[in-house]
């Protein structure tokens, strides 16, 4: 069983400020610790399997755990309230990376938990927790982008890696009008948000030029096509499970519903390629992922910054994936036999590591989706079209020039 360490040292919080304010942990410890109910919901649940594995790997400390139930989704809202009375370890979605930091309500990582995190991930993942200012805040546990559902009676494992060829046989949906969706045939191409790691605030959006403007073109022939559904309300699902569609644009959460309408003909798939101006050029979803972070007003920085990078291990991040499903993102356990006999984590894994661009955490992000929405609205009622797709992308584009 692999172990990585992450040990949190005195000289690195006097040299570094790696782990925080604060001096070093006394024997007697109190952690208090946010996650989500799954996650803790009995005594032998992920968080307090994990907490008890922490124990017998760190008998210096005489621990009191003190557990609460704040979803990821809600920890960084809590966070920023009041930092002094949050949890010394938590669990955030990374898009909120840049409103924590704004905060200062998320601790940078230790050097040997960095090192931990950059063994296990790929690239995008470790993308997801870095900030601005190219320190890493958080350790990954489980991905959180979207990929390809299809009926394997219609398509070919060869069909499949192409947009084109599943238009061609097969009534395609995706969601047009939503703006976690429609980047992925601009990104694809060269198009980027805060500069091509999407972390510099000063580069700002840029969909503009013969690069945006081509996609943009493509978009409005894809609306035009007979055998396309823009997934909208829920069509797409909708449509796979009465038998009307046969490709589907989404995540793991779909899973099992997609599961039960298709069956034996179950296939998913990272994102395909299309054909644009007889160039293929490769979709690229965005791709964050849920982490796990330390309070830099934890009393305790050194074990909160240690017991933080103790969950995003590889034998924790496995141990969450069998108690409660969440694809891990260790690039280590997609040879483990259970995940990768799922084809979903085997989909989601390789969405990751080969068809996705990091989604920037910055706060400035918050500003990017509307218009994006907007602009996907357009194109679906008609009032882009190809004779004005380069000054509409340009309107769209100048959108966010406030966010330089």
């Amino acid at each position: 069983m692999r172990r990585v360490g992450a040990v949190c040292t005195l000289a690195m919080l006097i040299g570094l400020a790696a782990c925080g304010p604060g001096s070093a942990s006394d024997a007697s410890v109190t952690l208090t610790v946010w996650t989500s109910q799954e996650e803790q919901s009995s005594q032998d649940a992920w968080l307090q399997t994990m907490e008890r594995a922490f124990e017998e790997e760190h008998p210096e400390y005489d621990i009191t755990w003190n557990n609460a139930v704040v979803s990821s989704a809600d920890a960084p809202t809590m966070m920023r309230q009041d930092p002094s009375a949050g949890a010394d370890v938590y669990v955030y979605a990374s898009d909120q990376l840049g409103t924590l930091l704004d905060a200062g309500a998320i601790g940078q990582m230790s050097r040997d938990a960095v090192e931990q995190i950059r063994e296990q991930n790929d690239d995008v993942s470790i993308q997801t927790v870095t900030a601005e200012d190219g320190e890493i805040y958080g350790v990954p546990l489980s991905g959180n982008t979207w990929f390809m559902y299809y009926d394997a009676s219609v398509y070919t494992e060869e069909d499949v890696r192409s947009f084109d060829a599943l238009l061609a046989k097969g009534v395609v949906s995706f969601p047009m009008t939503n703006s976690w969706y429609l980047p992925a045939f601009y990104m694809g191409n060269g198009n980027t948000i805060f500069g091509e790691d999407g972390t510099d605030v000063s580069a700002g959006v840029d969909f503009s030029g013969e690069k945006a403007s081509e996609v943009t073109e493509y978009l409005v022939g894809l609306r035009n096509n007979p055998n396309f559904v823009n997934d909208a309300d829920g069509a797409g699902l909708a449509g796979i499970q009465n038998g009307t569609v046969d490709v589907l644009f989404s995540g793991s959460w779909d899973s099992v519903n997609v599961k039960e309408a298709l069956g034996e003909n179950f296939g998913v798939a990272q994102l395909p390629s299309y054909n644009l101006n007889g160039k293929q050029v490769q979709m690229r979803a965005f791709a964050g992922s849920t982490a796990v972070a330390w309070n830099p007003y934890s009393d305790q920085p050194i074990a909160a910054c240690q017991f933080a990078a103790f969950l995003g291990t590889a034998e924790s991040q496995l141990s969450r994936y069998e108690s409660i499903g969440f694809i891990p993102t260790d690039t280590s356990l997609a040879a483990d036999s259970e995940v990768a006999d799922d084809p979903v984590a085997v989909a989601q894994l390789d969405t990751v590591n080969n068809t996705s661009v990091a989604q920037p955490s910055l706060a400035e992000m918050n500003d990017f989706w509307k218009p994006c929405e907007n602009f996907g609205k357009a194109i679906i009622n008609g009032d882009v079209t190809a004779a004005n797709a380069a000054e509409k992308t340009e309107a769209w584009n100048s959108a966010y020039d406030s966010l330089k």
